[in-house]
C-alpha cells in the first residue's frame, strides 16, 4: 500500500472539504450560477431597452411597469451585482496580501456592490410602481 501523499491541509480542513481560503467551492459555484443567469437576463434587458428606444416617456414607463419586465430588470441587477462582487472579491483575495488593506478592499467592494444594487433597484421599483400612484 502506497504512503499517502503529504498535504499542507489540516485534518479538519480535509474533513470539511474547505480550500485554502476557507470558502470551499461555494464562491466558484456562485460565480458560475450568476454567470449562467446573466446570459438570459441580459438578453431580456437588451430587449426591454431596445423596445423603449424612440418611445415617449409615458410609454417607456408603461413598458417597465409591466411585472415581467420589472422582474427581468430586478433579477438582472441582483445577478450582475452578485457576480461583480464575487469576481472582484476573488481578485482581491488572490492579489492583496496586506491584511488591513485586504479587509478595506473587501469592505469597499461589498459596499460598492450594495450601493449599485440599491440604486438600481430603487430606480426600477420607482418607475415600475409609478403607474400605481
Amino acid at each position: 500500500m502506497a504512503a499517502p501523499s503529504p498535504s499542507l491541509r489540516t485534518a479538519r480542513a480535509r474533513v470539511k472539504g474547505l480550500g485554502a481560503s476557507g470558502h470551499g467551492a461555494g464562491h466558484w459555484w456562485q460565480q458560475r450560477v450568476t454567470a449562467a443567469l446573466n446570459i438570459p437576463l441580459m438578453i431580456g434587458f437588451i430587449v426591454i431597452i431596445a423596445m423603449m428606444a424612440g418611445r415617449p416617456y409615458p410609454e417607456a414607463v408603461a413598458l417597465v411597469s409591466h411585472p415581467l419586465a420589472a422582474l427581468v430588470l430586478i433579477g438582472g441587477v441582483i445577478s450582475v451585482t452578485l457576480h461583480m462582487r464575487i469576481g472582484m472579491q476573488v481578485v482581491i483575495e488572490d492579489y492583496v496580501h496586506d491584511k488591513g488593506l485586504k479587509f478595506a478592499a473587501l469592505f469597499a467592494n461589498t459596499t460598492y456592490a450594495v450601493a449599485v444594487a440599491v440604486a438600481c433597484l430603487y430606480a426600477i421599483l420607482r418607475v415600475s410602481l409609478a403607474r400605481l400612484v
